[in-house]
């Protein structure tokens, strides 16, 4: 993930940069179900309303959140599917509180009602994040029903009335790119603390229709509008959060825009981004799926470094003698093409290896969805 608003946020206010803090442990993002009652165009999981077999049970997951506090995760993604689906998704929301969890819960919204928005506040998530493809004809059709649009909207509302910390999520496509100005309007309308901008990764639904993936010019315009949009909230003492996933060249890209308009302050922030690091699947990302299943992060489900059920969370995460694995903790990442000669492969990290290898069948190909001309990353 990378925070625009906490770079801009440090260009504006010119704070000083300070040593690089590691976290205790990995962010993990645990699907708890894959029952969902939508079938969005690009879910990496390929969730449908049905049940699904062997998923971990409530004394399971009991065990492995004790594991991961243990190992030093210090935040917990409950996912899905549609993880409101979920019988215990309450009872587990509030074990994982007691335990001492950052608990974020990851939801299309339309399933948070009057009937259960009380028990939703009383779970103390730290964070709602709901998915909006689009205003609501664009929305429904990414979503494949009718009504989900007004039902997540509504799910947002409720969310914000009773105190909860809520955001936007939106996936960028050739589709709804146009659209990008209306939901940060959107946003603003309906006082939203936070907008996360993801960018399409080949995985699941996303790999099938990845022909639908957002132009490179897109992207950029994508892009400047966000920074354009995030520090004109920061000048004018708005409280807004703005954050990017799938495409660590955004790190890159804002460089530049730094370059552009503050040049005084471009080699701070090049040092900031260097210690960001870019992609961090595998080392401060990880995945647990409704099986179990550990993976280096969310978009990698065909690629399982093993069972929660067979060896602890923290165990697995260690294991280096997987290739895959032992290539992702590795500084630099053994990249090749583009990545291997980019002249910011520090800040990047290398981006998104799913893509990579769905695009050429190897791991540490060139990231195809870098969007930065050659000039841009130093090769001419």
């Amino acid at each position: 993930m990378f925070r625009i608003s906490q770079y801009l946020k440090a260009l504006h206010e010119d704070t000083p940069l300070t040593p690089r803090r590691e976290p205790s442990g990995p962010v993990v993002i645990w699907n708890l179900i894959r029952r969902c009652n939508l079938l969005c165009k690009h879910c990496y999981s390929i969730s449908a309303d049905t049940d699904f077999p062997n998923e971990l049970g409530r004394e399971q997951i009991s065990t492995v959140m004790e594991d991961l506090r243990q190992f030093g995760v210090p935040v917990l993604i409950l996912s899905g599917g549609e993880p409101l689906l979920h019988p215990d998704i309450f009872a587990i929301s509030r074990e994982a509180k007691t335990k001492g969890f950052y608990v974020g819960l990851s939801t299309n919204g339309t399933k948070i009602t009057q009937e259960n928005i009380g028990q939703i506040a009383d779970a103390h998530y730290n964070y709602v994040g709901i998915s909006i493809d689009g205003m609501r004809a664009t929305h429904d059709q990414f979503r494949r029903q009718q009504g989900s649009y007004d039902a997540a909207l509504n799910g947002i509302r409720l969310c914000r009335e009773h105190g909860i910390k809520v955001g936007l999520r939106f996936t960028m496509t050739e589709g709804n790119a146009a659209e990008l100005p209306d939901l940060l309007k959107l946003m603003d309308d309906e006082d939203i603390s936070k907008f996360y901008f993801s960018h399409l990764n080949y995985a699941g639904r996303g790999n099938k229709n990845r022909l639908q993936d957002a132009s490179f010019n897109r992207t950029r315009m994508a892009m400047d509008l966000l920074f354009d949009t995030c520090w004109d909230s920061l000048t004018r003492g708005k409280d807004k959060e703005f954050v990017t996933g799938n495409n660590d060249a955004d790190g890159v890209y804002l460089l530049h825009w730094v370059r552009q308009h503050f040049p005084e302050q471009a080699e701070k922030m090049r040092q900031r981004l260097e210690q960001w690091g870019g992609n961090s699947s595998g080392v401060n990302i990880a995945n647990i799926d409704n099986q179990g299943n550990v993976h280096p992060d969310t978009m990698w489900w065909d690629y399982t470094l093993g069972n929660v059920k067979d060896r602890p969370f923290s165990a697995i995460w260690q294991d280096t003698s997987d290739p895959l694995m032992a290539g992702l903790k590795t500084f630099p990442r053994p990249v090749k093409g583009r990545c291997a000669v980019c002249a910011y492969l520090k800040i990047c990290g290398g981006n998104t290896r799913t893509r990579a290898h769905r695009v050429s069948n190897d791991f540490w190909a060139e990231d195809p969805g870098c969007y930065l001309d050659d000039r841009e990353i130093g090769l001419s």
